[in-house]
């Protein structure tokens, strides 16, 4: 099997974390993949929940935790010599929330702009290399409009950088009640890019 860049997406508790898992593995086997976690430690129920994420994957696996410079752990973990045929990011949303939430005093256009240039580095970081890339999101485009203005902020970041992975990715996953559908087998029409 050669490279690709699959995205798989879904909304939340939809079962996309354990297919992601299994793609990777099927790709790179029990000690074959570079797992790059991006959720932060915020409340004890969100350490429970990165606790249980840590128990869940393979134990040949090579994990590297960083909620901001993706793109730089990879290369960094590469250079290393962890030259893994997979490499599984789960998941892109933490790392949108991360970011932003750190730009949250700047302008919404110049803190999208920023998160949409660390998606083009995550994507010059897939081209140059030969792993597989599996990148794990959450599809945010059937919720209601946040009420709040920092979660449109969220949810329109989020929407693009999904857009800007969808269109670069060989394959994109659907993923519904733990049900993935490929989606881009099923398009009819091409796409120029994120709008």
């Amino acid at each position: 099997m050669g490279k690709e860049l699959v995205l798989v997406t879904g909304g939340g508790r939809a079962g996309k974390s354990d297919f992601a898992q299994d793609l990777a593995l099927s790709h790179g086997g029990d000690c074959g993949v570079l797992f790059v976690a991006t959720a932060e430690v915020t409340d004890a129920e969100m350490e429970e929940r990165i606790r249980r994420h840590r128990i869940s994957r393979p134990p040949g696996w090579y994990t590297v935790e960083e909620p901001i410079d993706v793109a730089g752990a990879i290369t960094g973990a590469l250079a290393e010599g962890r030259g893994e045929p997979v490499v599984l990011v789960d998941c892109i949303n933490f790392w949108v929330s991360n970011q932003l939430l750190r730009q949250e005093g700047e302008r919404a256009e110049d803190a999208e702009t920023t998160i949409l240039g660390s998606a083009d580095r995550l994507l010059e970081c897939y081209r140059a290399n030969g792993s597989t890339f599996i990148l794990v999101t959450n599809e945010v485009g059937l919720g209601l409009v946040p009420t709040h203005p920092l979660g449109r902020r969220f949810r329109d970041a989020l929407g693009r950088v999904n857009q800007v992975l969808a269109t670069a990715a060989d394959r994109v996953y659907l993923v519904v009640s733990g049900i993935p559908v490929e989606l881009k087998s099923l398009s009819t029409l091409p796409r120029k890019g994120p709008g």
